[in-house]
C-alpha cells in the first residue's frame, strides 16, 4: 500500500518575473517581487485549507521555515531605506515612519512566539 505524504505542500521549481526582468532596477523590482511574494504567501494558504494537517503541525512548519523572519525581514530592510534616504536622520517624521516599520517587523517576530 503507497503511503500518502504529510507534507502541506511541496515547490519543487518557482519561475519568476524577477528573472525574466533581471535588468530592472529600484522600484521596478518591488513592482514584480511584491505580487510574487504575495502569490507564494496565497499558495501555502491554499495548501493549508487542503491539507489536513493540525494548527500544530502548520506552525511548526511555517517556524521551521522561517516565514515569520522573512516577512519581518521585509519590514527591517524598508525601515533602514528610509532612514538611509533621509536627509536628516534627527526628522521626527522620518524617524517615526522607519520606527514603525521596525515595529511591524518585532510584531511579525512576536506573533510567531505566541503561536
Amino acid at each position: 500500500m503507497e503511503q500518502q505524504s504529510k507534507a502541506l505542500a511541496r515547490i519543487t521549481s518557482v519561475e519568476t518575473a524577477a528573472e525574466r526582468t533581471a535588468g530592472t532596477t529600484g522600484g521596478e523590482d518591488l513592482a514584480v517581487l511584491a505580487p510574487a511574494a504575495a502569490a507564494a504567501l496565497n499558495l501555502l494558504a491554499d495548501a493549508v485549507r487542503r491539507g489536513g494537517a493540525d494548527q500544530d503541525d502548520i506552525v511548526q512548519a511555517l517556524k521551521a521555515a522561517g516565514v515569520h523572519e522573512a516577512f519581518a525581514g521585509v519590514f527591517d530592510a524598508a525601515s533602514e531605506r528610509v532612514m538611509d534616504a533621509a536627509d536628516d536622520p534627527y526628522d521626527f517624521g522620518v524617524r517615526l515612519h522607519a520606527d514603525n516599520l521596525a515595529g511591524a517587523a518585532g510584531d511579525v517576530r512576536r506573533a510567531f512566539e505566541w503561536l
